[in-house]
């Protein structure tokens, strides 16, 4: 389990400014599979993940998905609510088992006037978030599936998280029958194993070469 100083947002505050934040926080475990929050439902305050993984969906009105991020141990999840006092525009469901604190709004905005530089963090993240999706919006334009297939293979990797192949289809916005047929390739050219959800990489050099440059400072808790 991560502790409170491993998220960057928290990363400048003094250990008894962590132990007063760490008071503020409710922990949850959650068992897989499990739902933390709906889309269309009001915002109350934000969630850390401090172990497991948790996939953010947006689904559409003809009931298709998308993946839109995972966060894993040290990221935050439903903070974009966080400063608009919305509801929240996709569903939050567990990969695995998780442990999740959350933190309610006001409370931490309390917390925030006596500790402003965690604003500056937040913002810095939320922003790095925003240049993400705009870098993967792009890539939908122009990159092959391969290449947006290799991409996120690569991430996950580093990561250690494992995903159907559904969802792998989902997040890299190719049909299951591409995604499927991609990494049959790819296992055949010995770039990849596979076992079950568990893909192994063999040449990461390969899968680097197949993608151009995604800039991107996002932590590693978050993979888009």
């Amino acid at each position: 389990m991560v502790q409170l100083e491993a998220f960057r947002v928290f990363a400048d505050l003094k250990p008894d400014s962590l132990e007063k934040l760490d008071g503020m926080i409710r922990r949850i475990d959650y068992g897989a599979d499990e739902l933390i929050y709906m889309e269309g439902a009001p915002a109350f305050g934000f969630y850390l993940v401090f172990t497991g993984a948790v996939k953010v969906v947006k689904r559409s009105a003809k009931g298709k998905s998308q993946i839109l991020k995972i966060i894993g141990p040290g990221g935050l999840l439903g903070e974009t609510t966080l400063f608009d006092k919305g509801v929240h525009n996709a569903y939050a469901k567990t990969l695995a088992t998780c442990t999740v604190g959350f933190i309610e709004r006001g409370d931490f905005f309390y917390f925030l006037e006596r500790h402003p530089k965690v604003v500056f963090r937040f913002y810095e993240r939320l922003s790095a978030e925003i240049k993400s999706f705009q870098n993967k919006l792009a890539e939908r334009s122009y990159a092959s599936s391969k290449e947006r297939l290799a991409r996120l293979i690569l991430a996950l990797g580093r990561s250690g998280i494992e995903l159907s192949r559904g969802e792998l289809a989902e997040m890299a916005g190719v049909s299951s029958k591409t995604a499927i047929r991609t990494l049959g390739e790819l296992e055949a050219r010995g770039i990849v194993s596979i076992d079950n959800r568990k893909i192994t990489i063999l040449k990461e050099e390969y899968l680097q070469r197949l993608m151009e440059p995604f800039p991107a400072s996002l932590d590693e808790a978050v993979i888009i």
